[in-house]
């Protein structure tokens, strides 16, 4: 196991610190001027003198400063929001990311491993037929859609929901819920498929053999199995949820981090974009690695292969 770990996080290292050089050469590559954007335009000197500051006609003191702000974990300032700083946007926006994107994969894996074990436990019946309908409707409508129908149904309908903006528990619920339809349908799928695949193995045959209840193989057997892959899909679903909501949280008007990243694009905010990616690529590398461990924990021979 800790042979694992150790090369996972060597690999993982390595890994982020390619995409943050290769992020840098795409930022500095791309048309645009932070401080000519929008309405409020910088004057010609004004402009000069924070060029100079930064070091942003020298492409290679300007990734230098990069690269020592991110060893210290200080990104620099953001010329999207003069007024604060790229870590004082991220640690304000980043909780609220993380908040929707755990609780949509909460719901997800709730959901969608008994339906999944559902559909695999009567399969070709009615059970099975319902399960690979909400797979197709999941995987189908994108999320703006769903996300719009449950604040009309919720919001504005029926009034047990806000109709967006944050700060309380009762904003949490309807953009959990929107996130994690596309990720119970894949969940659905993949505990199905490998729950046909357990169901069918020889130990299966074996507990049933020796007097183990249906009940019991299904839940303490074949499930342990079938999980590995859904382990496997939740490494970089968990990422793609917590960073990946930005269609949710403008839908809802929730103030995250997939939002300040577009607008950084948008704006051309070299500073908050680095940071963000960096963000990005540390979240799902770190959550890439609890995902190997569980499923070396659950499967033994994993470790051995390694």
């Amino acid at each position: 196991m800790a042979r694992l770990i150790l090369r996972r996080l060597i690999a993982g290292v390595i890994t982020v610190a390619c995409v943050y050089a290769l992020t840098f050469v795409m930022v500095v590559s791309i048309p645009g001027n932070p401080f000519q954007q929008g309405q409020h335009r910088l004057a010609p000197e004004t402009e000069m003198a924070l060029r100079a500051r930064y070091h942003m006609d020298d492409n290679w003191l300007y990734f230098r400063d990069f690269l020592t702000g991110a060893l210290r974990l200080d990104f620099g300032p953001t010329f999207m929001y003069p007024d604060w700083t790229c870590n004082q946007i991220i640690a304000e926006s980043l909780p609220v990311s993380m908040l929707i994107g755990l609780s949509a994969v909460w719901v997800a894996v709730t959901v969608g491993v008994p339906v999944g074990v559902l559909g695999a436990v009567h399969r070709h019946r009615w059970p099975d037929v319902g399960a690979l309908t909400l797979v197709l409707v999941g995987i189908s409508l994108p999320t703006f859609v769903t996300g719009t129908v449950l604040l009309l149904a919720f919001g504005v309908y029926l009034h047990i929901a806000p109709v967006g903006g944050w700060g309380t528990i009762g904003h949490l619920p309807l953009p959990s819920i929107a996130l994690s339809l596309p990720f119970i349908a894949y969940i659905a799928r993949l505990t199905r498929t490998a729950m046909i695949d357990a169901l069918g193995a020889d130990f299966v045959r074996t507990a049933l053999a020796k007097g183990v209840s249906r009940r019991g193989v299904v839940w303490n057997h074949a499930l342990r199995v079938a999980m590995l892959p859904v382990l496997s899909f939740l490494g970089p679903a968990t990422a793609q949820a917590m960073t990946g909501s930005f269609v949710v949280e403008k839908v809802f008007g929730v103030p995250g981090m997939g939002q300040h990243f577009v607008n950084a694009a948008l704006n051309r905010d070299a500073g908050l974009m680095m940071a963000t990616v960096l963000v990005f690529a540390t979240m799902l590398i770190a959550l890439n690695l609890l995902v190997d461990v569980l499923c070396a924990w659950l499967d033994p021979r994993i470790t051995e292969a390694v």
